[in-house]
């Protein structure tokens, strides 16, 4: 098996899981609102942070006066 491959077999099988998992989680209300409540988390808080620090690192980088 060349690496091309099985770099596509673990893609599909990865995939088929995906789709498992959340098949689970959409029937389950239990799991659908803890999924719902990790996904605002996200959102609100890991993503502005990413964001900020993003922004930060692409200022200094371009040389530009610190603020």
């Amino acid at each position: 098996m060349t690496n091309e491959r099985a770099e596509q077999a673990a893609n599909i099988v990865l995939a088929a899981a995906a789709v498992g998992i959340a098949a689970v989680v959409i029937r389950t209300p239990a799991l659908r609102r803890m999924a719902w409540r990790l996904a605002v988390t996200a959102l609100t808080g890991s993503l502005p942070i990413w964001a900020a620090r993003e922004v930060r690192h692409a200022w200094s980088e371009s040389g530009s006066p610190q603020l």
